[in-house]
């Protein structure tokens, strides 16, 4: 007979870019005794709201979002970083009687937030200096290549256009001649202190969602998304190989405005990027949640998205 889970309630609300998720998390803060927790990776940032769909302070001011602007464009920003901020939140909430609910679409983040993060070495600025020279002399192709020979798994989970992700499984082998794969398994797997509610929120047709991601990015463009960009680009401290500046939306913009778009000046085509990268990363957090163990999906495209899931966190708490 086992014994009743008696760790205390967390709630996972997670989806592609553009699916509901902030309305939906809102209108939970007003429901349940839940405290929200971002979950994203540019809104982390100041400074960076537009492009990253932060909620507006009006919104903010209703349902307060935590882990929203504590980190400067300039400054890094990890998993690791998501794990312990997220923690020592969600203890705190706790401790107020209340429930954490975890909102966003950075699927590394939750990953992380769940299974720990790997022993991993520290960073090594002569091997990131050797892999950027193979960049610029190979293209980016040629490391995801040598990454699916050292580290197969590690290689089908990283997109062969992701520079960042791409260098730091390439670094950790040339610095520990353990692939990413061999470490994470290496670990003492640990009980996560809540017992999560995971829930998946999405339009279930495609075509819903990539009118979504079109209408949000032509109203990103008429609220100054490009001056928002051309504010952070003018700073001496910001280039485009940042993480926060890769952030889908952010690239693109600032390629705009260094003229590296085909029809220079052109705002259309601008926008077409955009929008197609958009779709893209949204594929990709798709496909993350498919294999997301005990995900509990939701359609936020009819008007019954919120009745779905209070009764999934009424079945929760029986």
């Amino acid at each position: 007979m086992s014994l009743p889970d008696t760790r205390p309630p967390a709630i996972l609300l997670m989806g592609p870019t553009a699916a509901g998720k902030t309305d939906l998390a809102m209108a939970l803060h007003e429901r349940l005794e839940c405290d929200l927790v971002s979950m994203d990776s540019a809104m982390v940032y100041r400074g960076m709201d537009i492009g990253s769909a932060k909620p507006s302070p009006q919104e903010l001011a209703r349902a307060p979002h935590r882990l929203i602007d504590i980190r400067d464009p300039a400054e890094p920003y990890s998993a690791a970083d998501f794990r312990d901020d997220a923690l020592r939140e969600m203890r705190q909430i706790t401790a107020a009687g209340r429930v954490p609910l975890l909102v966003g679409g950075t699927m590394m983040y939750a990953k992380r937030l769940l299974e720990g993060v790997a022993n991993l070495p520290p960073a090594d600025p002569a091997i990131r200096a050797e892999l950027l020279r193979e960049v610029e002399r190979d293209g980016l192709a040629a490391l995801h290549e040598a990454l699916s020979r050292i580290d197969p798994e590690s290689a089908s989970r990283i997109h062969p256009n992701d520079p960042q992700r791409l260098m730091r499984a390439l670094e950790v082998y040339r610095a520990t001649n353990k692939t990413l794969t061999d470490l994470w398994r290496e670990q003492r797997p640990e009980t996560f202190p809540w017992k999560v509610l995971s829930i998946g929120v999405t339009p279930f047709e495609r075509h819903i969602l990539h009118e979504r991601i079109a209408q949000r990015f032509d109203g990103m463009l008429e609220d100054g998304l490009v001056e928002e960009v051309a504010t952070l680009r003018a700073r001496d401290d910001l280039h485009a190989d940042l993480p926060s500046m890769k952030s889908v939306g952010y690239r693109q913009v600032w390629d705009y405005l260094d003229g590296k778009l085909d029809g220079e000046g052109d705002i259309e085509l601008l926008r077409q990027r955009t929008v197609i990268a958009t779709r893209q990363l949204a594929k990709r957090q798709l496909t993350w949640l498919r294999g997301w163990p005990g995900l509990h999906w939701v359609d936020t495209q009819g008007n019954d998205a919120l009745s779905e899931i209070l009764k999934f966190v009424r079945e929760f708490g029986s």
